[in-house]
């Protein structure tokens, strides 16, 4: 590789860290709005995002090639003249904000699986709010590349579950009863959260000189 495209490659990560730095110090200091900071209650990758990416893994869609080797079996019987054979779409998640959306605006969706790291967040704050309105369940995963992967994308903002095989139809349900707990049942309690409004080391010292010199101000009067 060449030195200068290494430089360039070097640069273009320090420039990265030094966003993430900022805005991780940006989101400290000011305060953050509860429809905003309940994007960062996310499922640790624990027992329960394990069994949720285990059984999504299971219902990705279909790939480009795999889809056309599905409609290429019934198209190659009804060219030899052997009667048209529709073929199903298989059960598969849905991915996308206006995809999920739809199935959740029509309670199609059995669960909804929204990344914590989008960006512009806009794009759905208004998700959970949505999801509560409508009955149905959510749950916020760590990393829009993670769901990705599972849709064949580099990212994906949202997933949503909308119809599983009869034999995952018991796991689906355990899966939902465990997030339920975690997100639905304290959807009250998460709106009401704030976040962010520490301040630096520097803030923090002026703030207390300030009071040191107020209240030794307010002695003197006082003596």
């Amino acid at each position: 590789m060449p030195k200068e495209k290494k430089a360039k490659e070097r640069r273009w990560l320090r420039l990265l860290l030094s966003w993430q730095q900022q805005t991780a110090i940006l989101y400290k200091w000011l305060k953050v709005p509860p429809a905003i900071n309940q994007l960062t209650q996310a499922l640790n990758l624990g027992q329960t995002a394990t069994r949720l990416l285990l059984l999504a893994h299971k219902y990705r869609p279909e790939a480009k090639q795999e889809k056309k080797q599905r409609l290429l079996a019934p198209a190659k019987k009804k060219a030899a003249g052997k009667g048209d054979v529709p073929t199903k779409r298989p059960p598969d998640l849905r991915a996308g904000v206006n995809t999920v959306t739809t199935f959740v605006e029509n309670m199609k969706a059995q669960l909804a699986v929204i990344a914590h790291d989008v960006d512009p967040i806009e794009l759905v704050v208004f998700l959970p709010a949505l999801c509560c309105k409508m009955g149905v369940p959510y749950c916020i995963i760590k990393g829009k590349v993670r769901l990705g992967q599972l849709v064949h994308r580099k990212t994906c903002t949202t997933v949503a579950f909308i119809q599983v095989n009869s034999e995952d139809k018991g796991a689906l349900a355990k899966l939902v009863e465990a997030i339920r707990t975690n997100y639905k049942d304290r959807y009250d309690e998460i709106r009401r959260h704030w976040r962010g409004n520490i301040l630096g080391l520097k803030s923090k010292a002026h703030t207390a000189e300030l009071k040191k010199a107020k209240a030794e101000e307010l002695a003197t009067k006082l003596g």
